[in-house]
Formats: C-alpha cells, structure tokens, sequence
C-alpha cells in the first residue's frame, strides 16, 4: 500500500508557449520559443495555437476539477505580461492570467506558477542577445515584480526559472548562434551566471512582496550509473549528475559555485564575468524548496583527454541536452532500461535515488513538477485513447515515491506532465503526454476537442484515495 501524507498535493502541469496558444493576441510579444517554432512549423505545429488553452481555459480547469486536482503547476509567458521584456506592462496580459488563477481558486485549485519556462521575449535576444548582457537580469526582476504585485495576493507558489540546468545546455533555447565549441561555452557560462542573478533577485523580491510566499527553482533532475565498476567509471557517473545538475542546485542552495565547476570554467577559460558585490545577492536568496522534473537515468564512463580533446572540453550529442567530457564522462546507454519510442529510458528506482539524494543533501521540501511518458496516442473509431502505457509509467514512479517518502523524504506534491497534450518542441503533436486528448494533429487543426483518456479516470482515482490504490 502506498504511503502519502494527507495532505500531499496531487496535480499537474504545463507551459505557457505549449499550451497557450493566442502567441500574439492582446498585446503579446513574440518568444524565442515561437521564434524555433516557427522556423519548423512546414514540419510541424508550431506555437501560434498549441493546444488552444488562451480561448479554453474555462474549459480546461472544469476538467482539472473534475479529475480532483488540488494543484496546477503552470507558467506566465513573460513576453505576454511585458511584450518587450523590459518596457510597458500589457495589461490585457495581467487580465488573462487573473481569469486563470480566479478560476482555479474558484475550483479549490490550488495556483503553482514558473514565471520562465523556456519562451524569453524575442525582443530581448534583438536587444541585449539575451542573458548575455548583464541588463536581462534586472529586466527579468522587473517582470517578476510585477507578477507578484498583480497576483501575490492569491499565489503564493512560484517556481523561478524552469529547468535552468538543461536549457542552458540548449543552444537554441538561449539563442546561442556561435560555431565555435570554446566561444560557445563561453556565452553559454555568461548567460548561465546572469540566469542565476536573475534567480536570486526574483527570490528576494518574492519574500519582499508576497505574504506567505513559497518560491525554489525546478531542476532537470540527473541520475546517472556507472557504465562499470571501475573506479573511474565511478567517478564519471559522479561527475555526469554534478555537472548536469548538482552544480546549480549548489548555486541556488549556497550562493555560490562549487569547487569542481570553478575549476572547469578556469580549465576552458570561460569563467564568467562576476561582479564583486553579487556575491551577498547570491548568498542572500534563501530557496524554500525544490522542483525536481524527472524523465530519465542516464549511465557514463570515463573519458580520457587526448592531443585533440584538452580535458574539460565538451561535445555535445545531437539533442543538445547530452554531453560527452573528456577528462571526465562519456554519455553510455544503459542496457539494463527499456527507453520510450523517444529514447528516454524508462526507471522508477532512478526517481526514489533522485528524490533520497537531494533530501538529504540539502534538507528542503521537494515537490515533483514534472514526470510522465511522451507517445503518440490513438484515438480510437469510437472516441477513446487507451493509454494503459502511460497508466503502468506513472503508477510504477508513484510506488518510486512512496518508497521515497518511507525513506525519509519530505515529498510535497506530484504534478506529472501533462495536464493535456501540448506542444512539444521538436515533436509537435505526434509526442502527447496529456491525461487529455487534444482533438488536432500538427498540421490539421480539427475541432480541438477535449477528451479524457483513459489515464484521465485513473488518475483520478488515484487522487481520490490519496494513492491508496496503485
């Protein structure tokens, strides 16, 4: 029998460019999400309607309600608050997200808000190329204040930056133009530095502003195996998860770089520009807890350096997210886990070690921001989806969970992704992770038609007997 407290906040999630659609309604400004989007909208949906919730939010809350959601985990675009990123307030933009939060209140659920989940305001890459320039920062505590102004009131979750640690890895999510590995990096550790800048201004603004209010990061969570035994491939798997993940949560728990990435960014000579006050701001912001977005393990080997390769320097793979290290790991498949049709290896056990290792190495309450299975569901002849797949994925992380909580882990809540398929980056509408079926298909809108698959009544009963019945 599973073992959740009673009060454990069950839900889901989204974002704002996969989900809103509306990218240019009302005032709002372009992304550098609906910039990739529309770069390959001959191949797929791009972001101009996603899953159309700017004209069905009404409708999409009555369905959280219905499934018994006591938390939904979303973002505001910030280019639909401030068009620009750093100019006037669009006010038909706080209007639309006072309707969503009113209406989630209005069901008893309860508004868990990221303010930057991948979609920085276009006008800010043409400005100051983005979090290269120290300015983006402050225009970023800007937007955030006045986020907390206009709904501090009623929200006293907030999420700061989602998945910092991938999107930085990301060439295309930061707007990194640059062929060269050594300049490449060098931007990427700038805008890295600036991105925590922002993360600790936006966490003392919100205790500043927002009575009562909770606010932490959400982190692409890294789990990695040794390839082997040996002891250096030991020691790569280490390395793998810290330079992948544990780096930044140090950054955002201490207020500082750890040791081994100083030494990195000494090794490429990409150490960033730091200014010597900012060392109080990053060791002032004090987290409440952490996000933990889990997908995936991974598993490394060791990677010598060579008369090419000097050690720290990076290669990444074709994704963009994964890389190899030489003087330090080497990305391995693990042959031990079955992967998703998209190539992420499917592993409960990972989540419990994740959960374990973050507990007791910082002590923070953890609450899940995203976990779920990404596949391309049918709609049967009679209007159904059965998804027992996604129904088996999220029951087994469930148990992962509760083994975690009886392991001592201070867990808060669960909100898988998704709330309702949305828009993936790269897949379009082919990946769906939703608990509802969005009637379209990526060049074909239909009638965007909502309809509760199977994982949909599951869930909900799930959460009816707080996970009594896995």
């Amino acid at each position: 029998m599973a073992n959740f407290p009673k009060d454990f906040l069950w839900g889901a999630a989204s974002s704002a460019f996969q989900i809103e659609g509306g990218w240019n309604a009302d005032g709002k400004g372009m992304t550098v999400a609906d910039y990739n989007s529309f770069k390959r909208s001959d191949k797929q949906a791009d972001s101009k309607v996603a899953s159309d919730f700017y004209h069905h939010w009404k409708e999409d809350i009555s369905l959280m309600k219905e499934m018994g959601m006591k938390i939904y985990r979303f973002s505001i675009s910030w280019a639909r608050i401030i068009p620009d990123g750093d100019g006037e307030i669009n006010q038909k933009g706080i209007e639309f997200y006072n309707n969503v939060i009113d209406e989630l209140l209005k069901n008893d659920i309860i508004p868990f808000i990221t303010l930057y989940h991948f979609d920085l305001p276009y006008a800010l890459v043409e400005k100051y190329n983005g979090w290269e320039n120290r300015k983006c920062a402050y225009a970023f505590e800007k937007y955030a204040k006045v986020c907390f102004e206009a709904f501090g009131n009623r929200v006293k979750w907030w999420q700061v930056h989602n998945e910092q640690n991938l999107m930085i890895r990301v060439d295309e999510r930061m707007n990194i133009n640059e062929s060269d590995p050594w300049k490449a990096d060098k931007i990427r550790a700038q805008m890295d530095y600036h991105m925590f800048l922002a993360h600790a201004l936006a966490v003392n603004a919100c205790h500043e502003m927002v009575k009562d209010g909770k606010i932490g990061p959400a982190v692409s969570s890294t789990c990695t195996y040794p390839l082997t035994n040996k002891p250096e491939d030991v020691w790569a798997a280490k390395m793998n998860d810290w330079f992948k993940t544990n780096y930044c949560l140090d950054m955002h728990y201490y207020g500082e770089y750890p040791g081994y990435y100083m030494r990195y960014l000494r090794e490429r000579n990409i150490v960033p520009v730091m200014y010597s006050e900012d060392s109080e701001l990053l060791k002032s912001a004090k987290i409440d807890f952490i996000a933990v977005n889990y997908y995936r393990t991974l598993c490394a080997s060791y990677l010598p350096t060579d008369e090419n390769h000097p050690i720290g320097m990076r290669v990444y793979r074709g994704n963009e997210v994964d890389f190899d290290q030489y003087g330090y790991c080497r990305d391995e498949k693990n042959s031990n886990l079955e992967a998703s049709e998209y190539g992420a290896q499917i592993d409960p056990m990972g989540l419990r070690i994740v959960l374990n290792e973050y507990y007791s190495r910082y002590h923070l309450p953890l609450i899940i921001t995203e976990n779920g299975l990404g596949t391309p569901d049918i709609l049967t002849e009679d209007g159904k989806v059965h998804d027992d797949y996604r129904i088996d994925y999220i029951r087994e992380h469930l148990k992962a969970m509760s083994l975690a909580i009886e392991d001592g882990v201070e867990l808060m809540g669960y909100c898988p992704w998704s709330v309702v398929d949305l828009l993936s980056s790269h897949q379009g509408f082919r990946k769906r992770y939703g608990f509802v079926y969005i009637n379209r298909e990526d060049m074909d809108l239909k009638d965007l038609k909502r309809i509760k698959k199977d994982s949909f009544y599951w869930y909900s009963n799930v959460i009816k007997t707080n996970g009594e019945e896995l």
